[in-house]
């Protein structure tokens, strides 16, 4: 067993107060004025430096009693903040008005914010919040974090890297909105600003974030945003090179760099001072560098001596930061050291007595209360939402007349024309939306579904941002923090994954983890899906959606026709607005521009626009009712199969359902899922059960596809009455290049052969 280095820290701080007490010639005088400077060259007051360092006091003690806790199997998280005390300063000098999103061993800091709300009770929060008491009052026992409604600390749960670019996002946003005259929660001259550490600089994300920053700064766009970075000099086990912080930030094009010694209060005080200062007064980013050091390792089960000299750990305790801040305060003569000694151990006794209280009060007992704040969808509000009607002169006006509504259009049009007008649509709406993505603005997107909408509503609302996923996801998140409703553009399916962690670590959890008190709303839009006439290969035809089925709360959806998209984009936006829904809209590229069903210039996949108020319940999907010719009657009286699927699955089905009529005397009902999550588990047993025969018809991949959650739904609720089932889906591989990508995803033949096997084998069963 290792040696309990806590406990050394601990009386370190102990033997150098009484050290100090048996000095002679020290005075036991307290300074008469604590306004003044504590000490030459700084601005930092007496009266300051004391409360910054009993804030140090709490911190530390919650830390050592987060360990004590822990022993007796009555706390469940030991990283800790011992070492990186210096960061209480910029508790003191951001204002609770400011969002700020926090590094896991900010506690410090987190503790000295609490200042700016009379009331706040940090000591019992963090300790309920290490007891993962359901009473903890940010995450209600779902994790140790540090975040406050009050305090505008959304919680972190995860420190690589993943919060920064919605940081970024924040403070892009937040200048943004104010341009454009839209309030959000967030005065004008507020900044944010975001801590980590000196590992985590090194992570992509990171790295996204910083490159985002510097290259709005270069094009003179406000960007009030504080990087911190606390350096502690290794991550984990791993070292940072000497002066890597340094000489990796401080000739950052765009970005101010600032240091200071986090060991020593004036120094750090005077650094974040000056960045600060530099944010809020340029509208400029900055980042701030505060030289730290690690006290009892990375958490409490790393043992440092496994790759660390105990006389290298020794040496860092003797730089202990609450040395410095008490050795300052008795040099300054504010305090004796028997008043420092009696307060160190007076927050001793209270984070202690704290501890054991939180320890007793009640934890998580219940899937149902656990999953709670996840992802609510209030049905009736979101309903109630989709029928709000834009203000009649704000559509004129995006519109360009009365005559140019789309309600009054005279002509059917394709999905891409009208998901232009149901974004225009929208924007009248909704004056704190914002559309942004690679393309978006003056060219229209790849597939010009965004073309004209800058013009319409101005650059400020519909923009382009530079070419990176994590970046425009984060902008999105930050956006969403603030009040506004961002609808990013990922410009292909595939490229989602180079930035799936802003919605699964960040955006879909914020809920989850704030019990409600934090919302990111959004709708994502994503170009989807393959049968683009084997253009592009796999990255402009993923098929892949397991990435987003796999994300707790994440509404999808994925229309086929024109007017259903223009229902599920309302009924999206609606759930955003209305509940904080994080939404994925998947657009079948291959669909974009379809105007023919069956022959060409039949005109069968062209529709009317639906007018304002019209929307798709959510998660409900539907037996199609599309007039799709020769099979229409099979499909009304259908009794035959039931054929599941979605997007260009719908499309292919209808196809394949003439045939199986015309040529096989097949009756096939199909239906349209519209919802990729949550699935309409209902429709799916009552089709299933109506045909006894079901063909799922899936473009994703056959393993983590939706074939195989209906293949599961169907065995669990009718078990007692199974169907008979086949699937066809896309085949486990990468979409390859040119005609061969026909070879691994459905088509109209193999759909046609698959049902009339499935049919055969039911007339076989039956026969026997």
């Amino acid at each position: 067993m290792g040696v309990d280095r806590s406990a050394i820290v601990d009386r370190n701080l102990l033997q150098l107060i009484e050290r100090w007490e048996q000095r002679p010639g020290r005075s036991q005088t307290i300074r008469p004025d604590p306004d003044d400077g504590v000490r030459a060259g700084t601005s930092l007051t007496g009266r300051e430096a004391l409360e910054l360092l009993e804030s140090q006091f709490v911190a530390r003690h919650l830390d050592l009693v987060a360990r004590d806790l822990k022993k007796r199997g009555e706390s469940f998280y030991t990283i800790g903040s011992c070492g990186h005390e210096g960061n209480v300063v910029l508790g003191r000098l951001l204002s609770e008005r400011d969002p700020t999103f926090l590094h896991y061993r900010s506690g410090a800091l987190m503790v000295e914010r609490a200042r700016h709300v009379p009331g706040a009770t940090p000591i019992f929060d963090v300790l309920l919040s290490l007891a993962a008491s359901r009473e903890d009052p940010i995450s209600g026992g779902r994790h140790k974090v540090f975040g406050s409604r009050q305090l505008w600390v959304p919680p972190q749960t995860s420190t690589i890297a993943s919060h920064l670019p919605k940081a970024l996002g924040t403070a892009f946003a937040l200048d943004r909105a104010h341009a454009v005259g839209q309030e959000v929660n967030a005065p004008a001259d507020a900044i944010v600003a975001c801590t980590f550490g000196d590992a985590t600089v090194n992570h992509a994300t990171a790295q996204a974030a910083f490159n985002a920053a510097s290259w709005t700064a270069f094009q003179k766009l406000p960007l009030p945003l504080l990087f911190v970075c606390e350096d502690n000099h290794i991550g984990i086990s791993v070292r940072t090179p000497a002066n890597w912080v340094l000489n990796r930030f401080r000739n950052m094009p765009g970005i101010a760099y600032f240091r200071g010694d986090g060991l020593d209060l004036p120094s750090a005080w005077n650094a974040a001072r000056a960045a600060v200062d530099h944010v809020r007064r340029r509208r400029a980013p900055a980042f701030l560098h505060l030289e730290v050091v690690r006290l009892l390792g990375h958490a409490g089960s790393d043992v440092e001596t496994e790759y660390r000299l105990r006389g290298e750990i020794e040496a860092d305790e003797r730089l202990d930061p609450l040395h410095r801040s008490v050795e300052l305060v008795l040099d300054a003569g504010l305090v004796t050291p028997t008043q420092i000694k009696d307060l160190y151990e007076e927050i001793r006794a209270r984070v202690v007595a704290g501890g054991r209280e939180a320890a007793t009060r009640p934890k998580l007992e219940s899937a149902r209360e656990i999953m709670a704040p996840l992802a609510p969808h209030r049905e009736d509000k979101v309903a109630e939402e989709c029928q709000r009607i834009p203000d009649p002169a704000a559509r004129v006006e995006l519109f360009g007349s009365e005559k140019a509504l789309p309600e009054n259009a005279t002509r059917r049009r394709h999905l891409a024309i009208q998901l232009n007008r149901a974004l225009t649509d929208a924007l009248a709406t909704y004056p704190e939306m914002l559309l942004f993505g690679e393309d978006v603005g003056r060219k229209g997107g790849v597939y010009n579904v965004t073309t004209g909408l800058t013009e319409r509503a101005g650059i400020g609302r519909v923009f382009n941002t530079l070419l990176d996923e994590t970046t425009i996801l984060g902008l999105a998140i930050g956006a969403a923090h603030l009040g506004l409703l961002p609808v990013p553009e990922i410009q292909y399916l595939a490229y989602y994954h180079n930035a799936e962690d802003q919605l699964r670590g960040e955006a879909c959890s914020l809920q989850y983890f704030s019990q409600g008190q934090f919302k990111n709303p959004m709708v994502v839009r994503i170009a989807s899906f393959g049968y683009q006439r084997g253009f592009g290969g796999h990255f402009h035809n993923d098929n892949s959606i397991a990435v987003l089925r796999d994300l707790p709360g994440l509404i999808i959806a994925a229309p086929a026709r024109p007017d259903d998209a223009v229902r599920l984009l309302r009924t999206c936006l609606a759930a955003a607005k209305v509940d904080g829904a994080v939404c994925v809209f998947l657009e079948p590229i291959a669909l974009y521009m379809m105007k023919d069903l069956h022959e060409p210039g039949d005109g069968r996949w062209l529709t009317d626009y639906p007018p304002p108020g019209d929307a798709a319940p959510l998660g409900r999907g539907r037996v199609d009712p599309l007039d799709a010719g020769d099979e229409a009657d099979a499909v009304a009286s259908a009794d035959d199969l039931t054929i599941i699927t979605y997007a260009n699955g719908t499309y292919l089905s209808h196809r394949a359902a003439r045939t199986l009529a015309n040529a096989h005397g097949i009756r096939a009902r199909i239906v349209d899922l519209l919802w990729l999550a949550p699935l309409d588990e209902d429709l799916i047993v009552e089709q299933a059960a109506a045909t006894g025969c079901v063909l799922v018809v899936d473009e994703s991949r056959k393993t983590a596809g939706i074939s195989e959650a209906v293949y599961t739904i169907i065995a669990d609720r009718l078990s007692d009455r199974m169907p008979q089932l086949a699937r066809i889906t896309g085949e486990d591989t990468y979409i390859p290049l040119g005609p061969a990508a026909h070879e691994v995803l459905p088509t109209e033949d193999s759909i046609v052969a698959a049902a009339v096997a499935l049919m055969q084998e039911s007339k076989r069963d039956a026969g026997s």
